[in-house]
């Protein structure tokens, strides 16, 4: 049995993961940063990296106590390295080049979009692939053919903002509490999901991306008229609420619209679904809902693996059984990686 040490820095979560090559998780320790940007509305690049500096090492060792191992018990290193914050993804890769160096142990790159997907592999408990894959965070909306857990093929995303940044801005637009997704939600429950006919945009084309720009805009404009530099006043708990749930409906209905359309065009009969938008409980039900109707076997992680973790980089094993590893000269993708294969 292998020991692998898994790091995730891609923005404001600092984990470690230890998990052996037969996917048994031995640790998983998550250091939030969420109190730290929760005054700036959104996550602070260079806050984020010099905390995760800060709490790297204490995390690491952490996770290493709780799987009751020792750094010359581990097996491999695998990290982060694409796609994320310049800086965080940094900190991480630090790290993990510094153990590979002084222990002569591998390095294994992870995805941090496969792993998401990869996620449903490991609360499954058995093989998902091949699937369609459906990413839905704060940072990216994304569908893939997913023939392998590290052959994708990206069928269509967003072209401006991702579904769980739509959330935060339309959150602070709202005056809830960072981070925008949970705050949503809460408020939705006691909104009418009718009350305001807000834009679906793209669920009636045939392509395969998503845009939710124009759906914000739209929340702002039944706050202020268009031109308005500033909200008109004060806005009362219901219209909250009300707001909160239209503009979460849209969301879900566009999601679920494209994710079953890529269904029917790739004809594959298994959807997986991760990033932490799917934390989402009317995302889960309605997906829940459409998919077992038209018989797709449907996989959701649990919350604590939708959110960002390490222990999702367990797609690290896959790699490791192909020979997938890296030099020490291994760099940072903030970027999408055109080549998921790679």
């Amino acid at each position: 049995m292998k020991n692998l040490l898994i790091l995730e820095t891609t923005c404001d979560e600092t984990a470690a993961a230890v998990v052996t090559d037969g996917l048994e998780v031995l640790a998983s320790v998550v250091a939030s940063q969420e109190h730290l940007h929760e005054r700036f509305g959104g996550v602070v690049p260079e806050i984020a990296s010099r905390a995760h500096m800060e709490r790297i090492l204490p995390v690491i060792d952490e996770a290493l106590k709780r799987a009751r191992l020792r750094v010359d018990q581990l097996d491999a290193v695998a990290v982060a390295n694409t796609p994320g914050l310049a800086g965080s993804l940094l900190v991480g890769l630090a790290a993990a080049k510094a153990l590979c160096l002084a222990r002569g142990l591998p390095l294994i790159a992870v995805n941090h979009l496969q792993a998401h997907i990869y996620a449903c592999r490991l609360a499954a408990g058995q093989e998902v692939f091949p699937c369609l894959g459906l990413i839905v965070s704060g940072g990216h909306t994304s569908l893939y053919r997913c023939a392998t857990p590290l052959d994708f093929e990206l069928l269509g995303g967003t072209i401006d903002d991702a579904a769980g940044e739509a959330f935060d801005k339309v959150a602070s637009l709202l005056g809830l509490p960072f981070p925008g997704g949970p705050s949503i939600e809460r408020a939705a429950k006691r909104g009418n999901p009718r009350a305001h006919a807000l834009p679906r945009p793209l669920v009636d084309s045939d392509r395969l991306d998503f845009s939710f720009s124009g759906l914000k805009t739209a929340v702002r404009y039944r706050l202020a008229p268009p031109g308005a530099v500033a909200m008109t006043g004060p806005v009362d708990e219901q219209t909250v609420a009300d707001l909160a749930a239209s503009f979460q409906e849209a969301v879900v209905d566009c999601l679920v619209a494209k994710a079953l359309l890529a269904a029917e065009r790739t004809g594959l009969c298994v959807l997986c679904v991760g990033g932490g938008v799917a934390a989402n409980s009317r995302l889960r039900g309605r997906l829940a809902e459409e998919t077992k109707r038209r018989g797709i076997a449907l996989y959701i992680p649990p919350l604590a693996l939708c959110t960002d973790n390490a222990v999702m980089g367990a797609i690290a094993v896959e790699r490791l059984k192909a020979g997938l590893t890296e030099p020490l000269d291994l760099d940072v993708y903030p970027g999408l990686v055109r080549d998921a294969k790679k």
